[in-house]
């Protein structure tokens, strides 16, 4: 395994893409962060704080579990379900930014998309991504990215985070260990 982004560059990253956020949509009036399970959540916690640093004002945020949705439910293990939490502002008219730790196939995103909308209807969706290694499967592409890491199919992107793995750091592993 190898490191692809260690610490500070994440940290660097995230406060990128919050930026980035706050200049497309203006400022941060309309905007709630919804982060898929599970890294995805504590991402979004982190652009949060970061744009409460940057613009001295709470953005809503909350979390969008996509299980029910997947197309993959059959192939899979049964999983417990995450929970979802829809800020108390809601969805309906709001600049949704979905985050995720790393956009591969767009299937979970597809996923996010169906749950979304069974819960309202945004005025527009946002899809932030702390790693984007490719091999799209579906017509998915994200509006703001941590790191492009173009990876072969047999290689995996491994994401720590502080909240749940005691260091922040991306590692790319290939097929066997190697890197």
């Amino acid at each position: 395994m190898s490191v692809a982004l260690p610490a500070a560059d994440i940290t660097r990253a995230l406060m990128r893409i919050s930026h980035e956020i706050l200049e497309r949509n203006s400022g941060s009036q309309s905007l709630v962060l919804l982060g898929i399970p599970t890294r995805g959540v504590h991402l979004a916690q982190r652009i949060a704080s970061n744009i409460a640093t940057i613009e001295s004002a709470t953005v809503p945020l909350g979390t969008l579990d996509i299980t029910l949705h997947r197309d993959d439910l059959r192939m899979q293990p049964p999983r417990a379900l995450m929970p979802t939490n829809i800020p108390s502002v809601g969805i309906d008219g709001r600049d949704v930014v979905l985050i995720d730790d790393v956009l591969f196939s767009g299937r979970t995103i597809r996923a996010a998309l169906d749950a979304l909308g069974e819960i309202g209807r945004p005025k527009s969706v946002q899809l932030a991504v702390l790693v984007d290694r490719g091999h799209r499967q579906l017509p998915i592409r994200p509006d703001f990215v941590g790191k492009n890491l173009p990876t072969s199919l047999t290689q995996s992107i491994k994401v720590h985070l502080m909240e749940m793995d005691g260091c922040d750091e991306v590692l790319l592993e290939s097929q066997g260990g190697a890197s």
